[in-house]
């Protein structure tokens, strides 16, 4: 697929331009500051997309205001009494207990992580971070074998990766799909809503009608899932 991208900015907002071999304009706001990217066929004219830019203007800041209000967890220092999610739980992170082996232990409300003596905040997130995507690399099986026959597609291979803008993205090519670790911090219908939204990616590679039509026929409720993600605590990205 040949893309060029470049930006410019409309009313104020700088506005990032992807240019694709695609049929159809496409608008997102992204997590978490709201960057504004624009998807649009190489025959469209730059006026075409300030146009559609001003058209959807009252969309684009509400969507940006949602984002930046959003409820953001505060700044991780790996100490005792911090909220931490799991699963969309929350839970008291305690790190009194030390051992030779690193471990994570959700018990009732307290998230235990425990480490070798003198290990320091960098070193218990990084015990924290291996846990989440062990946890996620868990659960995504059960999802991938329940929705690929669904569906009636395969993919080749999945990978858990960490993305800045992202909770998930289908490489169509290799038919390789990419999940965030964070999603092991949210409702699993969240992860579900995920693995539906990458596979229909197998079926239909842009998000114009065709792809709505698909998600709507297969999980009907997917936009109160996303609704429900886009609501959930972002996680600080001091450690990334």
């Amino acid at each position: 697929m040949s893309i060029t991208n470049y930006d410019f900015t409309v009313a104020g907002l700088d506005i990032e331009v992807v240019r694709k071999d695609i049929k159809n304009m496409h608008i997102s706001v992204y997590p978490p500051q709201g960057r504004i990217r624009v998807a649009a066929p190489h025959r469209t004219t730059e006026d075409a997309i300030r146009i559609a830019i001003v058209q959807r203007l009252s969309w684009i800041k509400n969507q940006r205001k949602h984002l930046r209000e959003a409820e953001r967890q505060s700044e991780r220092r790996m100490l005792s009494g911090e909220s931490h999610y799991v699963w969309g739980q929350r839970y008291i992170l305690d790190v009194s207990k030390q051992s030779g082996a690193y471990a994570v232990e959700p018990k009732g409300n307290t998230l235990w992580v425990i480490t070798p003596k003198g290990t320091d905040a960098a070193g218990r997130f990084g015990a924290l971070d291996r846990w989440y995507r062990r946890e996620l690399k868990a659960a995504l099986p059960a999802l991938l074998e329940k929705w690929q026959p669904i569906l009636g597609v395969n993919a080749e291979k999945y990978v858990v990766r960490r993305m800045k803008t992202k909770w998930g993205t289908c490489v169509t090519g290799s038919r390789t799909i990419w999940f965030n670790p964070e999603l092991a911090k949210k409702d699993p219908r969240c992860l579900e809503y995920i693995v539906v939204h990458e596979l229909v990616h197998l079926i239909e590679k842009g998000h114009g009608k065709k792809f709505v039509a698909l998600m709507d026929q297969y999980l009907p409720d997917w936009r109160a899932r996303r609704q429900e993600l886009n609501d959930a605590p972002l996680g600080h990205e001091e450690w990334d």
